[in-house]
């Protein structure tokens, strides 16, 4: 279908989408599919204030019935996965599986949410008091903001407002100004479930449309407990320091600059698929892109040869005719994608592939060739993310070198090490082994499942989204304590008797 056919379907009018200001281009061909409304500061703070309001009602709301709503906006995705994972197609320029897979992701997250929503339970303490009870519980927060990016367009909104809606929080997304469409699209399927809930109140989930100007104005509001930014280390730089003047909480979840080792004894046609799946998928435009392999030099020149042969075989093209990759985002995106080739052969790389295809079928549109780089070292661009399929290639010797190579950049996102010793596994996973939030052994670095908390260390900021206690972003803690005796003792024995 094509999009209007697809908002229909997803029940968005089509006023909602061409009678704004804001451009909207699918990366697919360069044509222009939308026309969002945007909006500026004060009306990000009339909905802000909105929210808050939706916020105060929805706390009181039992938690096991806020996992209804969450377990009914669940099945309404389940009927519109195909419409929607083709919209993300459209919008975002990926392939079908992964707008597909993208929109299983909400799934799989409200089911996670569901569960989770009869279990937001704290601890019992022991008092060292008699005749005292102490407690841990939580509780909502209030208004949580969720700043998403273009190359997951819906799943990232998903994973903080299925878990921001059980734990009793009113939800404000603001989209990247590159994907609108599919967070209204989102939003529409979301009104669907509302409507099926009447204990919910209005306002409690809305969508901020714009740039910066907006994207700031939710940043900065004292109304807004939580900012859950998705995006860029330069954006997570602005916003975290923003946030924390004002003494909000944030989850930053930036850059990846994510490396494979790939030791003597490991099965290398299991990781020839891991590495083609993780470097190229969605275009090398994932924060979980394999951008460096560190591969022992006994096995080098097999490996650049075997990949070289499969990047020869890959699929370029349109993302819904069955091709294995799509197109880059933007012209912005294909610029910096040869700006860093063409430093890395300053640098002394050697370059194969990375150039445009398909630019006379699609003049408007960035198709490009995925690039293997064959690097002397880890130099200055290599320790840089670019958002492109570009897999920087070096050599080690011993899994010291390795280790030290893998951990020697900025970003800590994901990390993986393919080999059959045991010794190299488990210290990969340990305390001195892999530095990044996610550390993966025979798998790669992209594909992350919904029960782990996802995240990473360093300039990747630290925070962690989606399953295990990640719930524990959305509220906030409080220690009771209840005296049931008739004496008033104090803590540490203090006696002012």
């Amino acid at each position: 279908m094509m999009v209007e056919q697809l908002m229909t379907a997803l029940g968005v009018p089509v006023a909602a989408y061409t009678g704004g200001t804001l451009a909207v281009h699918t990366p697919i061909d360069g044509s222009r599919i939308g026309m969002a409304p945007c909006d500026d500061a004060a009306s990000v703070a009339r909905k802000i204030e909105r929210a808050a309001q939706a916020a105060r009602a929805w706390r009181d709301v039992p938690a096991p019935q806020r996992g209804h709503l969450v377990r009914r906006f669940g099945e309404v995705l389940r009927q519109h996965k195909a419409e929607l994972g083709e919209l993300v197609s459209w919008e975002a320029g990926k392939i079908t599986q992964e707008g597909q897979g993208e929109v299983q992701e909400m799934i799989d997250i409200c089911d996670f949410a569901v569960g989770l929503s009869r279990q937001l339970h704290g601890l019992t303490i022991a008092s060292e008091r008699p005749g005292h009870h102490m407690r841990e519980s939580w509780h909502p927060l209030g208004v949580v903001g969720v700043i998403s990016t273009f190359n997951f367009p819906v799943a990232v909104w998903s994973w903080n407002a299925a878990l921001a809606l059980v734990c009793g929080n009113a939800v404000i997304w603001k989209p990247s100004e590159k994907t609108p469409l599919t967070a209204l699209a989102c939003q529409a399927l979301l009104a669907q479930a509302l409507a099926d809930f009447p204990g919910a109140p209005e306002c409690l989930s809305q969508v901020v449309v714009g740039g910066r100007e907006a994207g700031m104005a939710l940043v900065d509001d004292p109304a807004v407990a939580l900012v859950s930014a998705t995006g860029s280390t330069r954006m997570g730089r602005e916003v975290g320091p923003r946030v924390a003047a004002r003494l909000g909480r944030s989850i930053l979840e930036l850059g990846g600059n994510n490396a494979m080792i790939l030791a003597p004894s490991a099965d290398l046609g299991l990781a020839e698929r891991a590495i083609l799946f993780s470097a190229v998928g969605t275009a090398g435009q994932r924060c979980t892109t394999l951008r460096r392999l560190i591969v022992h030099e006994s096995l080098r020149a097999q490996v650049v040869r075997r990949l070289k042969t499969l990047y020869a075989g890959i699929r370029v093209g349109h993302p819904l005719q069955g091709n294995l990759v799509g197109p880059l985002i933007d012209a912005a995106g294909y610029e910096a994608m040869q700006a860093a080739l063409r430093q890395a052969e300053q640098e002394g790389g050697v370059v194969h592939g990375g150039q445009r295809v398909l630019q006379d079928a699609y003049p408007d549109a960035y198709y490009v060739a995925p690039a293997i780089v064959e690097m002397p070292g880890q130099t200055a661009i290599v320790r840089h993310e670019t958002f492109a399929p570009i897999l920087y290639v070096m050599g080690y010797h011993d899994f010291d070198q390795a280790l030290q190579l893998h951990n020697d950049v900025p970003q800590g996102l994901s990390s993986c090490l393919f080999t059959n010793d045991l010794r190299e596994a488990e210290r990969f996973q340990g305390a001195s082994g892999s530095d990044c939030g996610i550390a993966n052994v025979n798998i790669g670095t992209s594909g992350a499942e919904i029960g782990g908390a996802f995240g990473g260390e360093k300039e990747t900021g630290g925070g962690r989204e989606s399953g295990s206690d990640a719930w524990k972003n959305y509220m906030r803690r409080q220690t009771n304590t209840v005296n049931y005796s008739r004496d008033l003792p104090l803590a540490q024995g203090i006696d002012f008797s």
